[in-house]
């Protein structure tokens, strides 16, 4: 069943220090930040694979792949002058999809994913193991969820406690059935 668009985040942040504090709390959330704007996936509606897309944006064309990709269900984090042109026309349109900020302490699309039965892991633990699912390296797993690799690592040793195994190996593949079956 798809999401709903209105849902996902949308901000236009002033500065790139603003934007990695919002980007770091959607990835606790359990987001999956991407930079860049243009959306390759055949579907339409992105929404449920809870993507927020960042970037830039310091021309009309950018702006406009932005709104695209908000109108298919993707999170933004625009960084942008939010009084130039550019930034007004932008904010504005992305408020015709659903709620839009310039503040980058709002909690918009921030409340974690609802939990089946099992296990409960922490938005970071999820976040990193989906991460490893999809062949990344923990170091690539850390820089890309904004974490040290020592933080990731306490992280990843934490979700092997809660999944009752030993290995990371362990842990990804129990990480995997337990989405496949939740």
């Amino acid at each position: 069943m798809a999401g709903d668009p209105a849902l996902a985040p949308r901000y236009v942040v002033a500065t790139g220090a603003e934007a990695t504090a919002v980007l770091r709390r959607l990835a606790r959330a359990g987001w999956t930040t991407r930079e860049g704007f243009a959306l390759t996936d055949q579907a339409w509606d992105v929404s449920d694979a809870r993507l927020a897309l960042f970037g830039r944006v310091g021309d009309a064309d950018t702006a406009e792949l932005a709104l695209l990709a908000a109108a298919r269900g993707a999170g933004i984090v625009a960084i942008a002058d939010a009084t130039a042109e550019i930034g007004r026309a932008l904010f504005a349109d992305l408020g015709r999809i659903g709620p839009v900020t310039t503040d980058p302490d709002a909690e918009l699309g921030t409340a974690p994913p609802e939990e089946s039965g099992g296990p409960v892991l922490a938005p970071e633990q999820r976040a990193l193991l989906e991460r490893l699912a999809g062949g990344e390296t923990i170091a690539a797993a850390a820089a890309a969820e904004f974490l040290s690799l020592r933080t990731a690592n306490r992280r990843i040793a934490e979700a092997r406690e809660v999944l009752g195994v030993r290995t990371t190996r362990e842990a990804v593949l129990a990480y995997l059935r337990m989405r496949r079956e939740g």
